[in-house]
């Protein structure tokens, strides 16, 4: 979820006129006003959402189907993966079809439709990758405990949790943005509905929406964040006790992949709140929430694979399989 939903920036808006028309859509402006770009657009994005799809569904599969990769790290790793398909899902599709029809239009109910989701599946990254930091937190530091600690009923209870925190915590914001007016100003410079634009153009107060959002998101956000953090440090202390390199490598490497992806997922998104709060730039900040929101979707099935031995060996026979048996 962009930094730009945790730390917007506040505005108060002014007192709504009794005499206000009522509204009925916003037009999201994506990313370019050349018609000649919208092309490039269409098939760049479509590209990345294709890659994403299938290698999202691939590593679903790969573990579905491999018995050895039934274990907890894996079950949160399918579990992230469905979401990351589901974070494309929820923006990628709408803005391809905009294009194709050139309509820039988003009806208010679906805005704000879209608007949930995306915060739903946001908010559901954060807790998976703290519950898989917490998972590789036990395996290294308390390896003999690790089977007593990190059962199945445990590991669902954690995204279970994480479900019912993301889904309300998204739908608090969702009906406070329904309490609000929008006047004359319906154009949003993104290319889907994100609460903090949503929020700019309203002409209410819109106080309250930003005290909430800086309250929840230093429980939801902050304070897992905090989590990963420790759980890193005590990674690391425990390693560093490993008397033989080998051992160290091996140990390192089980939690190597989640760190490349906990760093890809808080280094664009510190990125787009950073860049959004220095430059001021809606159209920057659209960019920086692609990178975030697609791009690293994209590449967390590549992230896994690549330096995953166990999911290679998964893909690799899932592959032969669906080959062999036609």
């Amino acid at each position: 979820m962009p930094f730009s939903f945790f730390f917007p920036s506040t505005k108060i808006s002014p007192i709504v006129p009794e005499n206000q028309t009522k509204f009925t859509e916003f037009i999201l402006l994506r990313f370019s006003e050349k018609p000649e770009q919208q092309g490039t657009v269409l098939g760049l994005f479509l590209g990345m959402y294709l890659i994403t799809v299938i290698g999202n569904l691939l590593i679903i599969l790969a573990i579905g189907s491999d018995p050895h990769l039934h274990n907890p790290m894996y079950f949160f790793l399918s579990n992230l993966s469905f979401v990351d398909l589901c974070v494309v899902s929820t923006t990628v599709p709408n803005m391809l079809v905009s294009i194709l029809i050139e309509n820039k239009a988003i009806p208010f109910a679906d805005c704000l439709v879209q608007m949930y989701f995306f915060m739903v599946f946001g908010l559901l990254d954060n807790f998976l990758l703290t519950a898989m930091a917490y998972d590789r937190f036990v395996a290294i530091c308390h390896p003999l405990r690790y089977s007593a600690i990190m059962n199945p009923r445990l590991c669902g209870l954690l995204v279970l949790i994480s479900w019912i925190m993301s889904l309300l915590d998204s739908l608090i914001h969702t009906l406070m943005v329904t309490r609000l007016s929008f006047c004359t100003d319906h154009e949003i410079q993104h290319f889907f509905c994100d609460l903090d634009e949503v929020l700019k153009l309203s002409c209410s107060d819109t106080l309250i929406n930003y005290i909430l959002i800086y309250i929840l998101a230093g429980l939801l956000f902050i304070l897992p964040f905090t989590g990963i953090l420790f759980s890193y440090t005590q990674i690391c202390s425990s390693i560093l006790k490993i008397p033989s390199a080998q051992g160290k490598y091996k140990a390192f490497s089980t939690c190597g992949s989640h760190l490349s992806v906990v760093s890809l997922f808080y280094g664009t998104g510190l990125g787009v709140y950073l860049s959004s709060a220095a430059t001021h730039s809606s159209w920057k900040s659209t960019i920086g929430s692609a990178m975030y929101s697609v791009v690293t979707p994209m590449l967390n099935p590549f992230i896994y694979t690549l330096r995953n031995k166990d999911i290679k060996d998964a893909l690799r026979k899932l592959i032969n399989r669906t080959v062999f048996s036609q």
